[in-house]
């Protein structure tokens, strides 16, 4: 049976390619869940023409992508953390804090295409990579500074006092 993908299907194929498949695999499983459709002529017509709306809009989409580039790339967000003395954090710095972050700053990054492997757990410079598009990422510098920490100060004297008020 021939089938046209409508969605990518892992170790099968990707949207509109032509692939043959099993009568079963096909009418049982690709088919009810609208991942292909029979590949009829009028359906290659339409595929073609999905084809070149989804070619167009990936075009416009990385356009947009290059340039936010330009105006991520200078960016460079600071975040104060606890830490303990040896430059660990006592949290973490996530991908949700660098979108919020962004956000702060006038810029809407979905959360999920910030790419850290894992939370930022040391204070440090670090770059970040965010994928815009399939083919545009864009790097943020990232300062991960200690907050300072008070000392238990001694009781509050009495010219202290004054010298406040």
């Amino acid at each position: 049976m021939e089938v046209i993908l409508k969605e990518d299907v892992t170790n099968l194929g990707s949207r509109g390619d032509v692939v043959k498949v099993a009568e079963g695999y096909g009418r049982n499983f690709l088919l009810p869940r609208k991942l292909a459709m029979q590949a009829t002529e009028a359906n290659k017509v339409v595929i073609d023409q999905m084809k070149n709306a989804a070619a167009r809009r990936s075009a416009s989409e990385k356009a947009v992508a290059e340039a936010l580039v330009t105006k991520l790339e200078p960016i460079v967000l600071i975040f104060t953390r606890k830490s303990g003395e040896s430059g660990q954090l006592f949290g973490s710095v996530t991908s949700v804090d660098v979108a919020a972050e962004l956000g702060v700053k006038g810029f809407e990054v979905d959360r999920r295409k910030i790419q850290l492997a894992e939370p930022l757990k040391a204070l440090g410079n670090y770059d970040v990579a965010i994928k815009l598009h399939r083919e545009v990422t864009a790097h943020v510098k990232v300062k991960v500074l200690g907050e300072a920490v008070e000392e238990a100060s001694a009781p509050i004297t009495a010219t202290e006092i004054a010298a406040v008020e």
